[in-house]
């Protein structure tokens, strides 16, 4: 079993080196694994069932439905309204078009549930006021990529998704425990911007100082994400509809607000659920890689091997935490987040809860890693994003300005993995 073991994992990183995608490097390695320890038909019957079952999850209709919702909200273009909004309130401090650049990312990632499209988006937005106003490029740029990655954690969040539907939580009691961190989150980076603009005033010139009438008449314009916002987690948190209605009821409410604020015609409309049909495809690919993968860890031993050696070096959960918490971090410079999240949550998981971790508070701290490797060289996967959508501005300068940020985040997690009462207080009222 041992070697079985070893050949399955060496599949997965050897494929994965070559560039083969994460998903099926996932499958190929729990198909091989898995035949090897019990048998190929076993295996076969074992990829058909897997597949089979993951396509027929009710509870994964969840997934496309807030994939839609966030296609509709960005063709709606509230991104602009909600800088507009945060401007007008912030924009007259020193380092205020970065409070307001991180505000709107906060606030555009609690509809639209993706850290990318938040990064992709906001740079096209908020760039160009910076520069305006002569902010340094490693600041306007490091508050984009940091912002963005509010958008796998901040509700609806897909990556909370993936990992309830992994390891059978509540998706419900994950979106309501990761409101308080990420405000926190929100909050600390807000401070990091402004300490850096404390210690080079020039990197963050004040802006323009708008009336209270101005001020009133730009925050209309954001109740649409308001409301969508309390619709769908209030009614989780409220119990009045579950999640997979929550995401449903959300990309309804999209889709209406889009035809009225975009004029969305019906081509616009088409390639929107084209795009998100690819989308969910893809997700729904990597998905069943690792479960196929999973059922290999499961049967291979690997789990009795790791609890075996974790109680023969007489580590307590303590320790064992923070191993687990040095293992992301250092995968989080050479992994891509979801990569990240899908190839050790199969592993992890089960070790923690033995130890008597809450599945909640583990799946919040395991997305709040994973979103640290967003903008941790070499593979930050938003720093990949601005780099595209700013060709002009170097790599350098864009991993200077998210240091500040990775700091905040190291912060937050300290305070998370201390302090657990700041994670479960909400789901524990529900």
């Amino acid at each position: 079993m041992t070697s079985s073991l070893f050949i399955g994992l060496a599949v997965l990183f050897i494929s994965a080196a070559v560039g083969v995608p994460i998903g099926l490097a996932m499958a190929l390695s729990g198909f091989l694994g898995f035949g090897l320890v019990v048998g190929w038909s076993a295996s076969l019957a074992m990829v058909g069932q897997t597949a089979f079952d993951t396509a027929f999850n009710y509870n994964l209709a969840v997934l496309p439905l807030f994939i839609l919702m966030g296609n509709f909200i960005t063709r709606a273009k509230l991104s602009e309204d909600l800088y507009a909004a945060a401007y007008a309130f912030f924009g007259h401090f020193r380092g205020g078009l970065a409070l307001s650049t991180l505000i709107s990312c906060g606030g555009f990632s609690a509809v639209c549930g993706s850290s990318l499209a938040t990064a992709a988006t906001m740079s096209r937005v908020t760039m160009p006021s910076m520069r305006k106003f002569g902010y340094k490029d490693s600041l306007a740029a490091g508050s984009i990529a940091a912002g963005g990655t509010l958008g796998i954690l901040i509700p609806p969040s897909v990556a909370l998704v993936l990992y309830g539907i992994m390891t059978n939580t509540d998706i419900g009691k994950l979106f309501i425990a990761g409101i308080v961190p990420g405000a926190l989150g929100l909050a600390l980076y807000c401070l990091a911007a402004w300490l850096v603009t404390v210690y080079d005033p020039a990197a963050g010139p004040r802006g323009e100082r708008k009336t209270w009438s101005e001020r009133l008449r730009v925050l209309r314009g954001v109740w649409g994400v308001a409301t969508l916002f309390i619709v769908v987690i209030g009614g989780i948190y409220l119990g009045i509809f579950t999640s997979t209605e929550a995401a449903g009821i959300g990309a309804g409410f999209a889709c209406v607000f889009a035809v009225l604020r975009g004029g969305m015609r019906l081509r616009e409309c088409i390639r929107i659920l084209v795009d998100t049909a690819s989308m969910t495809a893809m997700l729904f690919a990597v998905i069943i890689g690792a479960l196929i993968f999973s059922n290999f860890v499961n049967v291979g031993g690997l789990l009795q091997a790791l609890d075996n050696w974790v109680h023969h070096m007489q580590l307590g959960p303590v320790s064992v935490l923070i191993g687990v918490l040095l293992v992301y971090m250092i995968l989080g410079l050479v992994l891509e987040s979801m990569s990240m999240m899908l190839l050790t949550v199969p592993i992890f998981f089960p070790l923690m809860t033995g130890y008597g971790y809450d599945p909640i508070w583990f799946g919040i701290i395991v997305v709040v890693v994973t979103e640290i490797s967003l903008i941790t060289p070499p593979v930050g996967m938003n720093i990949f994003v601005l780099r595209a959508t700013l060709p002009d501005v170097p790599t350098g300068t864009i991993v200077r300005g998210v240091i500040p940020f990775v700091t905040a985040d190291i912060v937050r997690l300290a305070i998370l993995t201390t302090l657990p009462i700041v994670v479960m207080f909400l789901p524990n009222r529900l």
